[in-house]
């Protein structure tokens, strides 16, 4: 009797095994990606403002919906694996933007200090498929328009830089009666220079329109 009961609980653990998944099992990568998290709690917020009147005085439900709706599709991204970013620039003049650090003979010894590289974007490029553009440079005499989550249009001052999403093609537009810098959809974080390991260095848009235009295009 002893030795059916146990081979009752062997096959009920073994169909546990096979017909479950494992409660030990790893979760998937994306789960600890920095990126997706914040966008977790971001949503986590708007569904719960979604769902509070106090909260929809600043926004009306459409507006807090369709950020809903923007940020599901960026965490989507995240999901289905997509790793890189892409950034068009509408400026009218060279834009910097932030990008992965460049490949290296395996001779050289140079080791890039800073967790993404500076590259310069001309106007009316887009940087090429797959090359992950990872934010933009703000110079210290620009002045950007950026949506809060709530839609709301704040000011963003330079010198800093702005980060995007995976997944998301952000277009900068220079507004021809206000000359600020305009975005196509909020960004994901507005970082000084002692808050992230970039170069955010304290720069005019002048000195920014000298450098030679090197970000990889799609016509590169």
């Amino acid at each position: 009797m002893k030795l059916f009961k146990s081979l009752v609980i062997a096959l009920v653990i073994l169909a546990n095994l096979v017909f479950a998944q494992p409660s030990f099992a790893d979760k998937p990568k994306f789960v600890k990606n920095p990126e997706y998290i914040e966008i977790t709690k971001a949503l986590n917020s708007l569904n719960d403002a979604k769902n509070s009147q106090a909260q929809l005085q600043t926004a009306s439900p459409e507006e807090t919906q369709k950020k809903i709706d923007e940020l599901e599709f960026q965490k989507y991204a995240l999901e289905t694996g997509r790793t890189w970013g892409q950034c068009r620039n509408e400026t009218g003049k060279t834009l910097a933007v932030y990008g992965p650090q460049p490949d290296l003979d395996d001779d050289d010894d140079y080791e890039n200090a800073y967790g993404a590289t500076l590259y310069f974007l001309a106007n009316g490029q887009t940087t090429k498929n797959k090359w992950d553009c990872e934010g933009v440079y703000l110079a210290n005499d620009t002045q950007a328009v950026d949506l809060s989550a709530n839609q709301q249009e704040q000011t963003l001052a330079g010198p800093a830089a702005i980060q995007i999403t995976n997944g998301t093609q952000l277009v900068v537009k220079t507004n021809p009666d206000t000359a600020a810098v305009e975005f196509n959809l909020p960004t994901a974080k507005v970082v000084k220079a002692d808050e992230v390991n970039w170069f955010i260095p304290n720069v005019s848009q002048a000195l920014i329109d000298t450098r030679v235009p090197d970000a990889p295009t799609n016509k590169s």
